[in-house]
Formats: structure tokens, sequence, C-alpha cells
């Protein structure tokens, strides 16, 4: 149960990142991108704009494996509880029968 909970904040917080890198990026080259384009920069605004693609392709990643993984860690509910069982029971006890109103009723002899 502690690393089903452990991977869905995992997976919550890649979602936030993730969201959060496509929101600066600019498709046409703008964004965030755009802001550092001085000349005497480091990074330039192509080497920002590939860190930010590179960026978005390795979160992906990471949501989809983190996505597999908790499928492989997800608590599975092998214990009937009795509240379960009483559920069922009133369940079978209260059921009526299903009536059929699109064929017509049978002619007795």
């Amino acid at each position: 149960m502690n690393g089903f909970i452990f991977v869905s904040v995992l997976i919550l917080i890649s979602c936030v990142l993730m969201i959060l890198v496509v929101l600066v990026q600019n498709s046409k080259g703008g964004g965030l991108a755009s802001n550092f384009s001085s000349s005497n920069q480091y990074m330039g605004v192509r080497k920002t704009a590939d860190f930010l693609e590179k960026f978005t392709w390795s979160l992906a990643v990471a949501l989809l494996v983190l996505s597999l993984m908790s499928t492989a860690i997800i608590p599975r509910g092998s214990k009937k509880g009795a509240a379960d069982t009483e559920l069922r029971q009133n369940i079978d006890e209260n059921a009526q029968p299903v009536q059929d109103f699109q064929t017509p009723p049978k002619e007795e002899k």
C-alpha cells in the first residue's frame, strides 16, 4: 500500500511538472526561451528550447513508466469483508424477478 501511494505521488508530481514545462514552451520558438536571448549568455535560445523539449520527453517517459509500475503494485482486495458479504446477501434476498415487457403474455389453455 505504501509503494502504491509513493508511486501515485510521483505520478502527480510528474504531471504537474509536465503541465508547467508545456506551458512554458512556445511552438514558434518563443515562450521562456525568448526571454533568455542575450548574446553573452551560456545557454542561448536554441539550447533552452532543446532543453525544454528533452525535459518534456523525459517527463513523458517517466509518466509512462510510473503508470505501468503502478499497475504492478496496486493493492488487490484478496479478503472478503463481512460488510461485502452482508450486502450481497441483502441484494440476493431482495432481488425481484425481471419482467419482460417486450414479448406478449402467454395465453393459458
